[in-house]
């Protein structure tokens, strides 16, 4: 899985590849044709300054270096970024409306799937974060097998 975020001027935009795979070749392709329509619709707008965005030197690949705020994220390439205790709440919203939950899931499952979009966080931190949510009635949890398993909405496991 990648994310790629571009960002020209107030304009930017994030792509999740978890429907589709990203090589080092489609990479480039992707992000020449994301960068293509954020110019067209900055140009559509008629900003003050059209020509802040020069196009790239035709000599240099075009690519990741020709934008100042492009990032990506590869797991199976990059270290997942430590979270605090604070952050994983957020976090795990943004699992959330991404329709983790949809489904019973594990501490281990979601501490896995945090990894995924690339943040690392303790299963203990993790753990007592959804128990919380689940105390307060902002996602459900059911047991099964000695294991607590957290969800949106209606359970899917039977007892």
């Amino acid at each position: 899985m990648a994310k790629i975020r571009l960002k020209l001027g107030n304009d930017e935009i994030e792509v999740d590849s978890r429907d589709f795979y990203v090589d080092n070749d489609t990479l480039q392709e992707i992000i020449e044709t994301i960068s293509h329509i954020l110019r067209k619709n900055q140009t559509h707008r008629e900003l003050d300054s059209p020509k802040a965005y020069s196009e790239p030197d035709k000599t240099s690949q075009y690519g990741l270096e020709s934008l100042q705020d492009a990032e990506t994220f590869e797991p199976e390439f990059n270290e997942p970024v430590p979270i605090s205790f604070a952050e994983i709440k957020q976090k795990l919203r943004i699992l959330e409306t991404s329709g983790f939950f949809n489904s019973p899931r594990t501490v281990t499952e979601t501490v896995q799937q945090l990894r995924e979009y690339g943040w690392a966080a303790s299963p203990l931190d993790v753990s007592k974060s959804l128990a919380k949510m689940a105390s307060k009635r902002e996602i459900s949890k059911d047991s099964q097998q000695n294991r607590m398993h957290y969800f949106v909405g209606q359970s899917l496991i039977s007892n």
